[in-house]
């Protein structure tokens, strides 16, 4: 049998640790899969590295890579890890165990880069047509491992603070900073939650004491329009009891100030962020670090031959990506759409059901099973908004990795908001506003007409809409995320070759550990290069539920902090046990997060100050109260300035303009009286049913509120933005002070040599 390169270099002297694992099937001898592979190996080999191959179910190859590609790097990047004179003395093993991230993050971009001569197939061309099944670096059992599992890994440590420095050196900065912001995140939602407790306990006691409530409590005699076409009695505006209490627990006195508080918060938490950022990576000496120039190093340390691919930019294609992420745009829009038709036949089924208890909750329970429809659609479009952001990235050719990260990013969060917050928008900011009147509604294919808001508001219907989602969200998919890892490995334990377990096998692995090692790295479940990914994510589009429409919700932070708190623990759980492990990164900050951290902030002073202005009744309140309540008038008697507020926002509508008149069900009131009028949610006159001069009065006061709410927040949180430095002052001059020293032996050296 001919001997090739790699089977050559096993009769090397292998080291005891390794770099990387390759893994794959026994090929047929001289199959085309056998030669890529054996063509691949040779590469690897002639750059200098140490192959080792055993043989078990699969063929596993462990990978080290020579000393010099570090040292090259090291001089490329100026020491990036420590100064150069540490680095010079210290001993092999010192050196492995001060640079593990830094070698496995080198010889992971040089495995990826390696392209065979005679095909240019790299490795992931290679794992794509299964010449190879996987890569990936080893855990350490020992050491920094073990105790990574022993003090971070468990549930039991669920409120102690986390070893972000351990996690740094084992995992690399990039998972340490996002265990850092996280639990930073998680901190100052404490912050948010204190005041959202509070606003709800007032509302809790305040139970029973809103005027409005009593108001529709004791309406036994308000008559009000039926709800659909058939079947759908007259019914009294006392019916609706609970439902108003309820929404006084969330539209009340406190609202305002609790939404503006969250804007402020969203800016402080940022700003604070910053300066912990700062201080992080000052400490790490990553602060001036610049990513596209470890990028240009590394490919140089693979191939100083090979040309850098360059920047490019195409304005027709930007227009094409633009033109598909508007389309995609309409289509997730349209899913929406989809739903509010659900919604409305839903609402009609119910209330034409035969039994009592649907027809008086068919606009609760459209809601609710609304809601649980949603989230299975976010879970579908979850998987083909992925699928198309990446598709659009590989049209606009990023240069590298990094930029391609960048535009997916974007592209994929912007799909995964308006795949969440569509539906949410719609009961937010239409429900109840073009459904039209009695005797002229709006109709969907103009038979089923389209919802109603309770005669006390839809800040309820908000409520539930992400009370639902959110709770589905953090309990379900966090579920699912433990167990289908843990799951995995445990099968992968079970089932695995029998032969694992004999004598035989024993005595094999004692011979030679480094096949239990690998094979027990194998049988944990693989990373990819999205891993992390999925991981901010998941926390961007919480910390939307968080603070936009947070006035409608005012636990919601309160729920984030407790999902966070158990998220931080599954997720190092998931990393060091269940998980193999991911391939370091350098970075000094959480990259395009934080611009999208931005986004939503200054989305949530409008989301929030449109909650207010337009979902709740506090500005028709406020309208009522200084314009028409019994406070202005001159004979006041100290009764509450909302008295007659319920009467004030209900229309009048004449039954005998219904076209079916004829056919309505019994009409009737609990009095015995026949109904000649019914009322309805709108401020309509009861002659021709246009709006009435108190309809405009309120529009003009939802949008000044709007507007000055607005203008007020984002002033407050340029304020607060300027007020709290990005870089604390410390972290300055220490900078200031290393570019002096820097400068200072710079001239020493120019004084020196310049001598005579």
């Amino acid at each position: 049998m001919e001997n090739t390169l790699y089977e050559e270099s096993l009769k090397n002297l292998f080291p005891t640790k390794w770099d990387f694992v390759l893994v794959c099937d026994d090929h047929s001898l001289n199959s085309e899969k056998d030669k890529k592979k054996k063509s691949f190996l040779d590469e690897l080999y002639r750059k200098g590295f140490i192959i080792k191959m055993i043989k078990d179910e699969k063929l596993f190859y462990g990978v080290h890579a020579p000393s010099v590609m570090f040292r090259k790097y090291q001089w490329l990047l100026k020491n990036v890890d420590t100064d150069s004179e540490v680095i010079s003395g210290v001993q092999e093993e010192d050196y492995w165990e001060l640079m593990s991230t830094t070698r496995i993050r080198i010889v992971s971009f040089i495995l990826q880069n390696i392209k065979i001569q005679s095909t240019k197939e790299n490795l992931h061309d290679l794992i794509k047509k299964k010449v190879f099944e996987t890569a990936f670096p080893l855990h350490e059992r020992e050491n920094l491992g073990a105790f990574l599992k022993m003090n971070w890994a468990r549930w039991r440590d669920i409120l102690y603070r986390q070893p972000i420095e351990k996690i740094r050196t084992y995992f690399g900065e990039k998972v340490a900073l996002y265990f850092a912001w996280l639990g930073w995140y998680t901190c100052i939602l404490f912050v948010a939650a204190v005041p959202g407790i509070i606003l709800a306990i007032y509302g809790l006691i305040s139970f029973n004491s809103s005027q409005i409530s009593k108001e529709i409590c004791a309406a036994n005699t308000t008559m009000m329009c039926p709800l659909c076409d058939q079947k759908c009695p007259f019914w009294p505006l006392s019916e609706t009891c609970t439902y108003a209490q309820v929404t006084h627990l969330l539209d009340n006195e406190g609202t305002v100030l609790f939404a503006i508080f969250m804007a402020v918060w969203a800016t402080v938490f940022l700003e604070l962020w910053k300066r912990r950022r700062a201080k992080v990576v000052s400490n790490w000496k990553l602060y001036l670090w610049d990513e596209e120039e470890e990028e240009l190093a590394m490919e140089l340390i693979n191939n100083p031959e090979t040309a850098s691919p360059l920047h490019q930019h195409s304005y027709i294609r930007s227009t094409v990506v633009l033109i598909l992420v508007g389309l995609m745009i309409c289509v997730i829009i349209g899913i929406a759409h989809a739903l509010v038709i659900y919604r409305v036949v839903v609402t009609v089924i119910f209330t034409q059901s035969d039994s009592e208890f649907f027809r008086e909750r068919a606009s609760t329970m459209a809601v609710m099973t609304g809601a649980v429809l949603h989230y299975l659609t976010i879970i579908i479009m979850s998987k083909v908004n992925r699928h198309v952001a990446l598709y659009l990235c590989d049209m606009e050719k990023p240069r590298t990795f990094t930029e391609r990260e960048k535009n997916f990013t974007v592209k994929l969060f912007t799909f995964q908001f308006f795949t969440h917050f569509s539906s949410v928008i719609y009961v937010a900011f239409f429900l109840g506003r073009i459904n039209g009147r009695p005797g002229d509604y709006v109709r969907v294919g103009g038979k089923w007409r389209l919802e109603e808001c309770h005669p006390s508001g839809c800040l309820v219907d908000l409520f539930i809409q992400m009370a639902v989602i959110m709770t589905l969200k953090q309990t379900l998919s966090n579920f699912v995320e433990f167990m289908l890892p843990w799951i995995g490995y445990k099968y992968k334990l079970l089932f695995r070759n029998p032969k694992s377990n004999n004598r035989v096998h024993m005595e094999e692995s004692a011979r030679d550990p480094c096949k239990e090692e690998w094979l027990w790295n194998y049988n944990l479940n693989e990373v990819n290069v999205f891993s992390l990914f999925d991981e901010f994510l998941e926390m961007m589009i919480q910390y939307s539920f968080t603070t936009i429409f947070v006035a409608a919700f005012p636990l919601a932070p309160l729920l984030a902090f407790i999902n966070n708190l158990i998220e931080i623990r599954l997720d190092a759980i998931k990393m060091v046990r269940l998980q193999r492990r991911m391939v370091p990164r350098t970075a000094n900050d959480i990259g395009t997060w934080l611009l999208i951290l931005e986004a939503i902030g200054i989305l949530a002073v409008i989301g929030n100050g449109m909650v207010i202005a337009i979902t709740s009744d506090f500005i028709p309140m406020q309208v009522y109260k200084y314009t028409s309540s019994p406070c202005i008038q001159k004979n006041y008697t100290g009764k509450d300035c909302l008295a007659g507020y319920v009467n004030y926002s209900l229309s009048v509508f004449n039954v005998q303009d219904f076209a079916n008149h004829e056919n309505l069900p019994e009409r009737k009131d609990p009095m015995g009286d026949v109904i000649t009028h019914c009322r309805y949610r709108d401020y309509r006159n009861s002659e021709d049913y246009s709006h009435t001069v108190e309809f405009w009065h309120i529009l003009a006061a939802r949008l000044s509120f709007l507007i000055l709410f607005e203008h007020v927040a984002l002033c407050i949180k340029l304020i607060a933005a300027w007020f709290v430095p990005d870089v604390p002052r410390g972290i300055k001059n220490l900078h200031l002070q290393q570019k002096r020293e820097r400068l200072l032996k710079r001239l020493r050296r120019m004084d020196d040599s310049t001598e005579v």
